[in-house]
């Protein structure tokens, strides 16, 4: 026997695709089997490093955890990072390849499927299940070609496809009729079923709908799933959208929403705590004052740097401090607050070099090698535990080093601390995760005594919701018989 594949594809970006492969692999590993989650292709800034010392997206990180597992490389095969409006870094099971413009990446989708293929074989014979997640939409016909994330896959390894579409957005039946009339015929033949995601109203209304569409396409609706408020889920890529301020709010947090941000997640214990008004300041907004400013990170440094700059960041953050304002940096941030950052070979853009903001006595040079790791290890704030991974591939060097932020295990320094206190870098994505580093992290911007928050139990509750909302509203039966492994095939190594 092998694994059964069932794939997840939406109608759009953002219809639920992600949410939905997380709480089937929930659903699926609560009844005993052993499931791993898949993403052939996916583009995002937001990532992860794997037990296995590469990176993948953050999404398929926390549909590991449903399944139970530690992230690995094979769960997303291909993970493409923009690094400007037609080009992107390409790192295949979990390292960089090269950086390509859309052609030239568009040509290497033939050596990208046998990436995808090899990642697939491996997970189809190890485990039960597989739940794969696909990309934006099948009927982008424009992208048809050489296809790795949607149908391309899903033909290549013969596997049932169920289409999702988030009727919140409206128009929810023109978006699953108009998907399968914009695919081939087998495409649509695997499809085997409708799910309709984010439903708040009374389903009476909705029925007749789901009868027309079953009739008009002769597949059916395997359930409508309700729109599930406040899942504290780390986003696969954009932003998450403004919520509104809070009531018992003590402290202000900025971030820059930096055109190239990359692991933007760094912030959901920020703004999942009911004591901290966090807010991303996106291009030409207002910089309201604040307690504490973080510099994200970005996978274009110096570009974002210069953003910062016209975006008047410099002189917001030498007001701040002059008031007795709180920065960090994180990462590429943590490069913004040096004296220059160098990128000689040209990772990110073009060979050069860009003035820091100053404010930390060392310099960064952009080299091939990207460190990726995870670790853990003890804030100098506090003595808090931290835990998170880098990934990054400048190297910092200068004075402001000798006075770390925090020490990992291994008792190796990590970061800076400036003497006065005020500003702090760090190389450590997850900064916040770990309830004691928020709770000192929090304490040193100026939020004393603040409420214990726990990210970590706090997405599990999340995902158990998900797993909830299958159970209770999606057709069991027709998951049971569709996740049931299979006589073994012939497979691509």
């Amino acid at each position: 026997m092998t694994a059964s594949v069932l794939m997840v594809q939406g109608c759009t970006s953002d219809a639920g695709k992600s949410t939905l492969v997380a709480g089937l692999c929930r659903w699926a590993y609560r009844r005993g089997m052993s499931v791993a989650p898949f993403k052939p292709q996916n583009m995002a800034l937001n990532s992860a490093v794997t037990v296995d010392g590469g990176e993948i997206g953050r999404a398929q990180a926390v549909q590991a955890q449903a399944a139970g597992l530690l992230p690995h490389t094979d769960f997303n095969p291909v993970l493409l990072k923009p690094n400007s409006d037609i080009g992107a870094q390409v790192i295949v099971h979990g390292h960089p390849v090269a950086n390509m413009d859309a052609r030239h990446y568009h040509d290497y989708k033939r050596i990208a499927m046998d990436a995808v293929l090899a990642s697939h074989h491996r997970l189809a014979n190890r485990y039960d299940a597989v739940i794969v997640e696909g990309a934006g939409s099948p009927a982008e016909i424009n992208l048809r070609d050489r296809d790795i994330a949607n149908m391309g896959y899903a033909e290549a390894v013969d596997c049932p496809v169920i289409l999702i579409a988030d009727i919140d957005r409206g128009g929810v039946f023109a978006h699953l009729v108009g998907t399968l009339a914009l695919l081939s015929e087998s495409e649509r033949a695997r499809v085997v079923g409708f799910v309709i995601n984010r439903f708040r109203g009374d389903m009476a209304l909705l029925q007749p709908g789901l009868d027309w569409l079953e009739r008009e396409t002769g597949k059916p609706v395997l359930g409508v799933l309700p729109y599930l408020h406040g899942l504290q889920l780390e986003a696969e890529d954009a932003l998450p959208r403004a919520t509104a301020r809070k009531q018992a709010a003590r402290l202000r947090v900025l971030v820059p929403a930096l055109p190239r941000i990359s692991n933007h997640t760094d912030f959901d214990a920020l703004s999942a705590h009911a004591e901290v008004d966090f807010r991303f300041i996106g291009p030409d907004e207002t910089h309201p004052p604040a307690d504490l400013i973080v510099l994200p990170g970005s996978k274009s440094t110096r570009a974002d740097l210069a953003w910062l700059r016209a975006q008047g960041w410099n002189e917001t953050i030498t007001r701040h401090l002059r008031y007795g304002g709180k920065v960090i940096g994180i990462c590429g941030g943590f490069q913004m607050l040096g004296r220059f950052v160098h990128d000689p070979q040209g990772i990110e853009s073009e060979p050069g070099s860009s003035a820091g903001l100053g404010w930390l006595q060392m310099e960064t040079t952009l080299e091939a090698r990207k460190q990726l790791r995870r670790v853990e290890g003890k804030l100098v704030l506090g003595d808090a535990r931290v835990s998170g991974y880098e990934i990054h591939c400048g190297v910092s060097r200068g004075a402001a080093l000798g006075q770390p932020a925090s020490w990992l295990g291994t008792g190796e320094p990590d970061g800076a601390l400036t003497p006065d206190g005020q500003i702090l870098g760090t190389y450590l994505h997850g900064l916040f995760d770990e309830p004691q580093a928020l709770a000192a992290l929090l304490g040193w911007a100026g939020l004393r005594d603040a409420a214990p928050l726990d990210m970590h139990a706090l997405r599990e509750a999340s995902i158990d919701r998900l797993a909830d909302a299958v159970e209770a509203h999606l057709d069991i039966s027709a998951l049971q018989r569709l996740l049931q492994p299979r006589e073994r095939t012939p497979c691509a190594p």
